[in-house]
């Protein structure tokens, strides 16, 4: 036995695979090559399955035992279910038939599915019965899936080969669809022989079918049919027509001697051909029998029948002929026009496309065809015109309705029109639902203009042909300006194939094919004149005649035909036709009827009111008019609706049309006309389309689709939900179906109440479900029913399921129960409970029970009455003060009363809010505690005499800080004030907010105000509250204070920050000098903030003589005369442009200034030339050292000690120690290592042999590298950045 067909690629990317073999082992082999067992089946292993989506190995053995496994990513199985599959054993072919799906062909006449997703399983079996094609005994051998196509083949022992097509409804019906209702039977096709193997193609729509002795490869074609001058012919086989002659009730079967590939039929002649040959008959008048006329060789795809004429295609022309083959005329086309490649005969005209998309049209009303208009190029007039798919010429041959395909192969959503008389074309677009005109009416919409309600209504009914593309194109025989589309959805995308599928909401689902009407106008473009959707049991659009369009069946859905002999109507077997919407009722009149019905069409359709009704003024039938008002659904002109129900008499319809202008979408409108005329299907689309889901809750509901209706109110309009179950219930209440009724009741939340009302008649289902649903409220009910029936019992216990403890005590305090009362009340602490067992207490002189029962349930006012008329005085106070600030009260003024129960009264005065009263009575009885705790709870609504009297009281007791408190809530501020400076009372933060008054304030005037902060901010200046001082200064306005204040707190960054936001010069001065005080030489932010500070209070001589500091330090602390001459530099600009108020310090400052900068840079000079001329630094030192104020400038010591450490690197020692006893000399306090470095100091005492003297013990390691030299140095870059900046 072979096992190829057993193995199943596994998770890991293809690379490994499960095996099974006869024994019932299944092994898995990874990617390594490595082999292990799996596990043991119950059986031999018939099919391996893998279902990707889940991870799921799915195993079927010989007897029909199914397995379910899940696979983890290492290839380990754990068991999932097991179950025993019903069908025949032996012959068995398993496969998956969509996701999760697998169909089972046992050998039986039917398909065995399960779907392992649902866990259900049911079966397709062959339609015996309905059928001749199936015989009794014919089983289902072998099974094929195609999933594009959702197709699944079944081929049988007798040579047929079966076909189910998964066709689910949409929705939310389709996931509540039985399965074996969402296969859909196709026609079969018959073979010869037994058929053990078929097999779908990758595709070409290919089918292979093994029958032992060959192999047949089916290939899918659409069956074909025409219509013509009142006859259909339809294929139904290969080789089997069907034709109907509408005008004389004649049904013909004709069975041809080849396999129809394409059929054209007219009123007497009917041709069928195979690409290799064609076949005319005759079709008799006189419902005789059909006979062959002629048959001639023809490889021509595309023929048609005009007359006696056929019209068939070669390369590069077009060949009239006679039935018998003869050609009798030849229609050419040059090399440009290329080759024909789509034909149509429409009256007595041909019309022709070409492969280079060249239209051409012939006259045939004469003996040879005549050309009709010049060849005309469509790819100059129709942009991005790729080929050309199908032309139609109508009646009169001056329009041709054009399909073509785009440059890139798409199928265009426009269908073109060509005015053969004005040599243009129009469009109308499937995708807007609108022609090129109507397309600038909704452009006009978009930007806001006005446009009419008939522009409006054909703008919504664009909405619903919107989104399709053209797949055929049919003029009407007799009336040029009419034509019908076959419009279909395009296909979706497979992302989005899912997620439409698995949508549980209300629907909208378009219809797939929808057929639509059109008018070709050349004053109005082309307008939709009609829509509507393509029944289910029709195949495809054949033509149309007014008053009729004409369809295909589907197979499956054909009916028997009516004798022929009899008077019964025709009804096809596989042609079926519809009457259009305007001339229902009027199929069986005249001409004229017709017409005029026709004229009225058309008017209204391009607006013309006046003309519509005029074309049908002598129409009096009122069914007629209802036609009309159902036109007006589809056209949305309620200006017209209301005319004709006015002429149907329809009272109601016009009442509903009236109340319904307040809606305020057109398509809510529309729908309740339709609803009114008994279109709920119409008036179903138009709601979902403007989305008022609750007018199609109300539509669902008054049909009677509860379900649907439950559906939109669950998904669209919960608002209505709970409106939506009730109402259903009272539906189901009314249909006897009580049971169906209850969870409807309970979903709307009704329950309590309509369920026993629904039930009351019967008691002992009303009991179960009370106890079933284990609501409280019903069972609290339930228990008041059987209390009142006496069953105390059974009351008892409902009432203690419900929760009811109040009854509960109630009925046992009837009963007289009181102990089982008191521990219900005491265990479950409900208040209600306690009340009444208290009542029922005090009612038996139990007053200490009552009292308890009372206080449990916060009745503490009928506690305190008890209490008082019994004398209950210890627990008096405490259920006062748990009760109410009346009850407080009441106990106050009754221990007031008692004598020595005085501190009672006040503490519960005070706390019942009564502070007046308390304080009273603390005064009369001397109660200083009490005093003192009623005072912090006073505020400024308390009379302000009984606040000036416990402030003096606490001022006597000398309890100062609480009298500042009660002055400051009396508003008494000044003598707060003064009480704190005498007794030194803190002010803190809060007491000194409560200290200002607000700005707004109408009490006091703000000067009384600014005075007031000002006193209060120097008691804070005083107290030492700096900060607090500086606040108040502050908002008195007053921010010299505020700022001196402030600079008594060193807080330094508040200083910076005040001055900061103060801008006033003063302020930034007296900032600056304070920063000034600060160690400012090691902090480079502070010493920015000097000098900007000086810089924005103008005090330009300050900030010189902070230069001139700065200048210092740089030569006392780092010898750094450069950057001192910077510093000088920026001193003397200072305070050059400074305005002193005494002029000649001023001047004697500058020429100070000046001359020190003058000596500095004679000493940098001195500096700057030693290393070119030694002699001339030392001479221009001698010159410095003459200057008597040198030292002002330059330090004596730097100027010695270049010139020692010159003599001493010269080596000239005697000299280099001249200096230094002349240095020591000048300075006499001089530490000579802070100027000259130790080592040559020590070199020049050795060489000289001189002892190190006095002073000489301090200078070591003075100049070396530190710490202090370090942080200078940062020091030192920092202000030399701030005088780059400067300068």
């Amino acid at each position: 036995k072979s096992l190829g067909s057993k193995i199943t690629l596994g998770p890991s990317e293809g690379l490994a695979f499960f095996l099974g073999g006869p024994d019932g082992d299944v092994y898995y082999l990874d990617d390594k090559g490595k082999c292990s067992k799996a596990f043991t089946a119950d059986g031999a292993v018939e099919k391996l399955l893998y279902y990707e989506e889940k991870n799921v190995l799915v195993t079927v053995t010989s007897g029909l035992v199914l397995t379910q496994h899940s696979v983890t990513a290492e290839g380990g199985l754990q068991e999932v279910t097991k179950v025993k599959l019903s069908g025949k054993t032996g012959q068995v072919d398993i496969i998956w038939a969509g996701r999760g799906v697998m169909a089972m062909a046992t050998a039986e006449p039917l398909i065995r599915m399960w779907d392992l997703e649902k866990d259900d399983n049911y079966a397709l079996p062959l339609p015996i019965d309905s059928t001749a094609t199936f015989t009794s005994g014919e089983a289902v051998n072998c099974l094929s899936f195609c999933s594009k196509k959702g197709v699944l083949t079944g081929g049988t022992s007798e040579g047929k080969v079966a076909m189910w097509k998964f066709a689910p409804a949409p929705g939310l019906a389709g996931k509540k669809q039985d399965g074996e209702n969402r296969w859909k039977f196709l026609t079969p096709t018959v073979l010869e022989g037994n058929i053990t193997q078929v097999q779908w193609g990758s595709s070409k729509n290919l089918l292979a079918a093994n029958i032992v002795a060959t192999v047949i490869v089916l290939n899918e074609q659409s069956m074909s049919a025409h219509f013509r001058d009142g006859v259909t012919a339809v294929q139904v086989s290969p080789t089997q027509l069907s034709i109907n002659s509408f005008t004389s009730r004649a049904h013909y079967d004709l069975k041809t001697e080849i396999q129809v590939k394409g059929v054209y039929v007219t009123q007497e002649h009917l041709s069928v051909w195979n690409g290799k040959k064609l076949v005319v008959y005759d079709i008799p008048s006189d419902k005789g029998a059909m006979r062959m006329t002629g048959t001639f060789q023809t490889d021509s795809a595309l023929v048609c029948m005009h007359e006696q004429n056929l019209y068939t295609v070669e390369p590069g022309k077009i060949q009239v002929r006679n039935f018998q083959g003869t050609v009798k005329q030849l229609l050419t086309f040059s090399e440009v026009e290329g080759e024909p490649i789509a034909m149509d005969v429409c009256g007595a005209y041909l019309v022709a496309a070409t492969s280079t998309n060249f239209l051409r049209m012939w006259d045939l009303s004469r003996r040879e065809a005549k050309q009709h208009c010049s060849p005309k190029n469509l790819g100059e007039v129709i942009p991005e015109l790729g080929a050309i798919v199908s032309v139609k010429s109508n009646c009169t041959g001056s329009k041709v309705a054009i399909l073509v395909k785009k440059s890139h192969g798409q199928m265009d959503s426009r269908l073109w029109i060509y005015d053969v008389e004005l040599d243009s074309v129009q469009y109308f677009d499937f995708t807007t639902g609108q022609g090129e005109l109507d397309e600038l009416t909704s452009a006009q919409e978009a930007t806001g203009e006005e446009v009419s309600e008939e522009q409006r209504g054909r703008t919504e009914a664009a909405r619903d042909v919107a989104g399709r593309l053209p797949r055929a194109q049919y003029w009407d025989p007799q009336e040029p300006k009419l034509l019908t589309c076959e419009a279909v959805l395009p296909p979706a995308p497979e992302d989005k194939k899912a997620s439409k599928t698995s949508s549980l909401s209300v629907p909208d689902v378009q219809p797939d094919v929808m057929v639509v009407s059109l008018f070709s106008t050349p004053e109005h473009g082309i307008l939709l004149q009609d829509a509507h959707a393509m029944d289910a049991a029709h195949g495809s659009l054949i033509g149309l005649q007014v008053p009729y369009f004409y369809f295909t069946k589907k197979a499956g859905e054909s009916v028997p035909v009516a004798d022929p002999d009899s008077n019964a109507p025709v009804t096809p077997e596989h042609v079926a036709r519809r009457t259009m919407r305007d001339f229902i009722g009027l199929e069986e009149s005249d001409k004229n009827s017709r017409d005029a019905m026709m004229s009225f069409s058309y008017f209204l359709t391009i607006g013309n009111m006046d003309e519509a009704f005029k074309a049908i003024k002598l129409i009096k039938s009122e069914s007629v008019w209802e036609n009309m008002a159902k036109m007006c659904v589809k056209s949305r002109r309620l200006d017209v609706a209301r005319v004709c129900l006015g002429n149907m008499g329809h009272a109601r319809g016009a009442r509903a049309l009236r109340e319904a202008e307040k809606e305020p979408e057109l398509d809510a409108k529309v729908a309740i006309l339709a609803i009114q005329l008994g279109l709920n299907e119409d008036a179903e689309r138009l709601l979902k389309h403007c989305q008022r889901h609750d007018l199609l809750n109300e539509l669902y509901q008054s049909t009677n689709q509860w379900n649907k209706a439950v559906e939109t109110a669950e998904s669209h309009d919960r608002i209505h939900l709970r409106t939506t179950y009730y109402n259903y219930a009272r539906h189901l209440e009314a249909q006897g179906d009580l049971l169906g009724a209850v969870p409807n009741y309970e979903k709307s939340d009704t329950h309590r109440f309509e369920v026993p009302r629904m039930l009351f008649d019967d008691p002992q289902s009303l009991e179960a479900y009370i106890m079933k649903t284990k609501d409280k409220a019903l069972r609290k009910w339930w228990a008041q029913y059987m209390e009142s029936t006496g069953e105390m019992e059974a009351g008892l216990q409902f009432y203690e399921a419900a929760g009811d403890y109040l009854s509960l005590v109630r009925v046992y305090c009837y009963c007289g129960n009181m102990d089982k009362a008191a521990e219900i009340a005491n265990e479950t602490g409900d208040r209600a409970a306690c009340y009444h067992l208290a009542r029922q207490y005090e009612t038996q002189d139990r007053i200490k029970d009552a009292i308890h029962f009372f206080t449990r349930a916060g009745a503490y006012g009928s506690a305190i009455k008890l209490c008082k008329e019994h004398g209950y005085e210890d627990q008096l106070m405490n259920l006062a003060l748990l009760s109410t600030s009346q009850d407080m009260l009441e106990a106050a003024r009754y221990y007031e009363k008692r004598p020595g129960m005085e501190d009672k009264a006040v503490m519960l005065y005070h706390k019942g809010g009564h502070f007046s009263k308390a304080l009273e009575l603390a005064f009369r009885t001397q109660q200083f505690a009490a005093l003192q705790l009623i005072a912090e709870d006073l505020d400024e609504k308390t009379d302000p005499v009984l606040l000036n009297k416990c402030a003096d009281f606490f001022m006597e007791h000398g309890q100062f800080d609480k009298a500042v408190e009660l002055l400051v809530v009396a508003r008494k501020y000044v003598d707060a004030l003064e009480l704190c400076m005498q007794h030194n009372v803190t002010i803190t933060e809060p007491l000194a907010e409560k200290m200002t008054i607000p700005k707004d304030s109408t009490e006091f005037d703000s000067e009384y105000r600014t005075q007031l902060l000002e006193r209060l901010a120097d008691c804070c200046m005083k107290q030492g509250s700096y900060h607090l001082a500086t606040k108040k200064y502050t908002q008195a306005g007053n921010k010299i204070k505020a700022m001196r204040a402030l600079l008594k707190s060193g807080d330094t960054e508040k200083i910076i920050f005040f001055a900061g936001v103060s801008r006033q010069k003063e302020i930034y001065v007296m900032a600056a000098n304070y920063l000034q005080s600060l160690d400012w030489r090691k902090d480079p932010e502070i010493m920015k903030s000097i000098i900007g500070f000086y810089t924005k209070g103008r005090a330009l001589d300050s900030l010189a003589g902070f230069y001139d500091a700065c200048a210092q330090v740089e030569i006392d602390e780092y010898q750094n005369y450069e950057k001192a001459l910077g510093a000088l530099s920026e001193a003397y600009k200072c305070m050059t442009k400074a305005r002193m108020k005494n002029a000649s310090e001023q001047e004697e400052k500058v020429a100070n200034i000046k001359h020190r900068v003058t000596l500095i840079k004679k000493f940098l000079q001195a500096r700057k030339v030693y290393e070119d001329d030694p002699d001339e630094t030392m001479k221009q030192c001698q010159v410095l050292l003459e200057e008597t104020d040198l030292d002002s400038a330059v330090r004596v010591g730097d100027v010695y000690g270049l010139m020692i450490e010159h003599y001493a690197r010269q080596e000239n020692y005697p000299r280099a120690y001249q200096y230094m006893e002349e240095m020591r000399q000048r300075i006499p306090t001089v530490n000579m290592a802070y100027y000259v470095n130790m080592r040559t100091i020590e070199a020049v005492h050795r060489a000289l042999d001189i002892p190190l003297g006095r002073g000489m013990g301090a200078e070591k390691n003075m100049r070396t590298e530190s710490l202090d030299e370090d942080e200078g140095e940062e020091v030192e870059e920092d202000v030399a950045e701030d005088y780059d900046d400067q300068v």
